[in-house]
């Protein structure tokens, strides 16, 4: 299928060929009839793309924050490879359309087969022949109401909710500034509700249409028209509300807004403009400042709107979904018009062209439409069945390494293609020697097709199945979300691939056992797990300096993990298990690597909601290992740091830059690496390896289970209060 994309770092706009999107759970596939752009967020994002690195750095400092606290804890050239990969990558455009409902996911019984739905949000309703929309950002279209009338489901749902926060009522006068997309929405919307409004934009053509649908007077910013009518229509009191529609760099819209705003009026900011508020004019009249949320309460909150949990209307009236349902009633009765927005409508196929136009300035637009072919003659291919793969003769009961060509490339499959697939792995297959990149599957369809771009991948897709199927792929890496690695892992060991599946294995005793129930019945071991610390050369030469030990030791690993954005998944414990589930699993294994052995017993001490923990780890020769895991910490701090002692000697890791070991004689690195090496590269060099000639797996299969067990017990442990003794699994 065709989507339109943008690589942020060249500016390049395409209409590129990417896999269609599976049809998850929870969802619809949809057909695009209509997708509006949004001449205001999109055309910015497009300027932003063209602008140098300087220029991008300077319009996005949140950014350039996030890129400095990278540097600190990852060094350079690690943050470096990250950023460049996010920049060059092709990034979509849209989040407004209407479609006909393709596919229906499992959980869905709200729409069928066949029906037309609006669409919202900037990674699901998208500029794209085929998009997959979770439950609570679609929503039906009345009866009788033009698909591409409907596409401005989510634009008049940002100018709806922006109303909703003003608190307008009935016969008050609202002033808006700016007139573009969502400020004519605005205008519309007050109007509908009884508010008498002022329009604001310099723009003459733009202020007449203002008013035409039922501003009472509109006017250039600069002028004194503006203030003229706001006066006349409130006895010179003022307006009782002020909609910030503009965008730009100019700070006039929030200094005139506490011009012409009364006493204790509100002031809500829809747009992205400049907001240097004036101290003295908004303290005396003592302003009510707000902000509006986009589509309305739910957005960018995950388990809203992509779990599809939705709040009770008794406690949120009004959320993206029903706000997104009214503004389509509204239109469907009549109470707000767009058809007199529509300035120019293109079909898909032009979608460049049309971009080009409107950043050229050569097609002046409100708002834009791309028409989708009834018929683009894509049709989707059957899914590929999946091949059940018969258990081969065991070899001391498990499944032999699969024959194969002396000299023969080892082909890869990549599951998932996210931010650690292709800063931390995918650069160190690209290109190796004896190595093929075969299939890279993603849900998105978007993520899959960068990832064939930049990494040289022969296929990339949506169909896991046809990937498990495929006979010619020797091995299959799993770097998903966390809940999601056990039953990939599970399915692709029972397909006879060997595994490489990302920390961590498991995140329940259930899906563990799964896992181990698949090796079982298939006889096929060949799994990896991706503790990569343990191949880390700096770690492996300290371990050698300090040389074998005849007493118990006593090992303190300190990771100072620090503070997640607002919004990462990884904080999303209900699904995807506590951070500690996720990578607690890295620092047990290299402990359990340094003592030589897996731990019998583990006991975890908690701060008040889990975040801080300490970990003591118990060894069969009385060996000791302390994790402290902290968020707490101060984020100039090094991000790791390990001490072991034993038989009078000592060795000291400083976040893998530097490493000492104290005995009869003193050894420290003789130089700092130009980059934090924690053994990816070594340790996808291992496993390609034991892929291609047969032989065992870098980490023994009980190991990887002892640390998996290990890091589920120390939830346990939290929450029973006392020791959690482990099973021996070697």
């Amino acid at each position: 299928m065709k989507q339109v994309v943008q690589n942020y770092k060249s500016g390049e706009l395409a209409l590129l060929d990417v896999p269609v999107p599976g049809c998850k759970p929870g969802g619809v596939l949809v057909r695009s009839a209509y997708s509006l752009i949004s001449t205001g967020t999109e055309l910015m994002k497009v300027s932003e793309a063209g602008m140098s690195m300087l220029g991008k750095a300077r319009s996005r400092p949140d950014q350039v924050a996030k890129v400095v606290q990278s540097v600190a804890v990852n060094g350079v050239p690690a943050t470096y490879r990250k950023v460049m990969g996010k920049l060059d990558s092709y990034t979509p455009l849209g989040y407004s359309l209407c479609g006909v409902v393709e596919q229906v996911g499992a959980g869905i019984d709200d729409v069928a087969v066949g029906d037309l739905v609006a669409c919202a949000g900037n990674e699901h309703a998208l500029h794209a022949e085929l998009n997959w929309v979770p439950k609570n950002l679609y929503a039906r279209v009345p009866d009788g109401l033009a698909p591409r009338h409907a596409a401005f489901g989510t634009v008049g749902s940002i100018a709806l909710q922006g109303v909703r926060q003003g608190e307008s009522r009935l016969g008050e006068v609202a002033l808006v500034i700016g007139l573009g997309l969502i400020g004519q929405l605005v205008v519309q919307l007050l109007a509908a509700s009884g508010v008498r409004v002022v329009g604001a934009d310099p723009d003459p053509a733009r202020c007449e249409l203002a008013e035409r649908l039922g501003a009472a007077a509109c006017g250039d910013p600069a002028s004194a028209a503006v203030e003229t009518a706001v006066a006349e229509l409130t006895d010179g009191l003022g307006a009782d509300q002020v909609y910030l529609a503009a965008g730009g760099g100019s700070n006039e819209p929030v200094e005139l807004a506490a011009r012409l705003c009364r006493d204790r009026g509100r002031v809500v900011d829809i747009g992205k403009c400049r907001l240097d508020l004036p101290w003295n004019a908004y303290y005396e009249k003592e302003l009510d400042v707000r902000f509006s949320r986009s589509y309305g309460p739910g957005r960018y909150d995950p388990e809203y709107e992509l779990e599809g949990r939705d709040y009770p209307i008794g406690y949120v009236r009004w959320t993206e979904r029903r706000n997104l349902a009214c503004f389509l009633d509204l239109l469907a009765r009549g109470s707000v018009d767009v058809e007199p927005l529509v300035s120019h409508i293109a079909d898909f196929a032009d979608a460049v062209g049309t971009y080009q136009r409107l950043k050229d300035g050569e097609l002046k637009a409100v708002a834009v439409l791309f028409r989708y072919p009834g018929d683009t003659g894509t049709a989707r291919e059957a899914a590929a069945p999946v091949v059940a793969v018969p258990a081969a003769g065991p070899r001391d009961g498990r499944m032999p390494a699969p024959a194969r060509a002396a000299g023969a490339p080892v082909r890869l499959a990549f599951v998932g293609a996210g931010n650690y697939a292709t800063s931390m792995l995918l650069p160190h297959l690209a290109g190796r020697e004896g190595v093929e990149l075969s299939t890279v599957v993603t849900t998105t369809a978007l993520s899959a097709a960068n990832a064939q771009r930049k990494f040289g991948f022969e296929e990339a897709t949506t169909d896991l199945d046809a990937v498990l199927g495929d006979k010619s792929v020797d091995a299959v890496f799993v770097v998903t979300r966390h809940s999601s690695h056990a039953e990939l892992t599970r399915r692709a060991l029972l397909a006879g691939k060997a595994v490489f599946v990302e920390k961590p294995l498991a995140l329940t005793e259930e899906e563990l056992a799964g896992v181990l129930a698949a090796v079982e019945e298939s006889g096929n071991d060949r799994l990896q797990v991706g503790f990569n610390r343990r191949f880390a050369p700096l770690l492996r030469e300290a371990r050698q300096r300090f040389g074998a030990r005849t007493g118990p030791a006593h090992l303190r690993y300190l990771v100072n993990a620090g503070r997640l954005d607002h919004g990462s998944w990884y904080l999303r414990q209900g699904t995807e298990g506590s951070r500690f589930a996720g990578e607690g699993g890295h620092f047990i294994d290299t402990a359990s690597w340094l003592l030589d052995a897996d731990p019998v017993s583990v006991y975890a001490v908690a701060s008040s909601g889990n975040e801080d923990l300490q970990v003591v780890l118990r060894y069969p020769d009385e060996s000791t290992a302390t994790i402290s895991y902290v968020t707490s910490g101060p984020a100039g701090f090094p991000k790791e740091t390990l001490d072991l002692v034993a038989d009078g000697k000592a060795l000291r890791l400083d976040d893998f830059v530097r490493a000492s070991v104290y005995g009869r004689r003193r050894w420290v690195s003789s130089r700092l690496p130009k980059a934090r090496d924690k053994g990816q590269n070594a340790e996808l060099a291992a496993f390609v390896k034991a892929v291609r000639t047969g032989g065992p797996m870098p980490v023994p299969l009980g190991s990887l289970v002892a640390t998996t067990a290990a890091t589920l017990a120390v939830q346990a442990g939290l929450a029973g209060g006392a020791p959690v003794t482990l099973a021996r699994t070697r």
